[in-house]
């Protein structure tokens, strides 16, 4: 059996579709749910209790902090880690994860495929090695054992990304990270403020893990570009209004006609 620890934060209703799928289709692989709760106000709670979910509160949420303290909930070696917004698609799902795991004690986790980046990678055989970033873990679709995670914790002193800076740790002290091809869905749509708070963690962790510096010149480069880019936008967007405007008009007076 696994574990399958939720990340949430007033995601209620994004919540509710990923628990509704997990107990509805997938109930025989999983031992347990736990929904790892960060100070949500909205029905969080309410939505676990009702589909069974254990419901714990983290009070200090950091990323590595919240994928230690799932770590710690969960009561089997294999974890599958998902944000509340993003749930399993593939039948087999789970089923996949346990074969790989299999006799396997090299395996310090998988990840899932839910994108572009996935695809190819998987397809073009691109392993962790070779690209920790796009074949590394990612914590909304990915597996750990949390045999390799009591010898080699999350660090909670990286801004974002660390799953993959656990990836090259791990890699490094001679494990494997590898695909499988479990398919999920992961379905957000952030506000500006939530964009802002990714955009301030992503600058740092590119930083701390890929060592991608920044300077004031490609602050003011980045500056022009993004309002120069706004400006282009704003001009083709009036364009296709008007044009969609001109051809309602034209619509209004010169109707084709009807089918019988």
């Amino acid at each position: 059996m696994l574990s399958v620890v939720i990340r949430n934060k007033n995601q209620d209703k994004a919540l509710s579709f990923l628990l509704k799928n997990l107990t509805e289709r997938y109930k025989a692989d999983i031992g347990e749910i736990i929904v790892i709760d960060n100070l949500s106000t909205d029905g969080s709670a309410l939505v676990s209790k009702q589909y069974g979910a254990k419901f714990v509160t983290i009070k200090t949420f950091s990323y590595g902090g919240s994928a230690n303290f799932a770590a710690q909930q969960a009561k089997y070696d294999i974890v599958v880690i998902f944000s509340a917004h993003a749930y399993p698609v593939s039948h087999d799902f789970f089923k996949l994860i346990l074969k790989k795991f299999k006799g396997r004690d090299d395996l310090a986790g998988l990840r899932c495929l839910h994108g572009t980046n996935d695809y190819r990678n998987y397809i073009n055989k691109i392993t962790a090695e070779t690209d920790p970033d796009k074949s590394g873990l990612i914590f909304s679709g990915s597996v750990f054992n949390k045999q390799v995670w009591e010898k080699h914790p999350f660090r909670e002193d990286v801004a974002t990304f660390e799953d993959k800076e656990w990836s090259k740790r791990v890699i490094k002290a001679g494990y494997k990270i590898e695909f499988v091809p479990s398919i999920f869905n992961y379905e957000i749509k952030r506000n500006k403020k939530q964009l802002f708070f990714r955009f301030k963690n992503d600058m740092v962790g590119n930083y701390q893990l890929w060592h991608r510096d920044l300077n004031a010149i490609n602050a003011v480069n980045g500056l022009i570009m993004a309002t120069l880019k706004l400006v282009k936008n704003t001009i083709i967007d009036f364009w296709y209004i008007l044009k969609r405007f001109l051809f309602t008009l034209k619509f209004v007076f010169n109707k084709p006609n009807k089918f019988e």
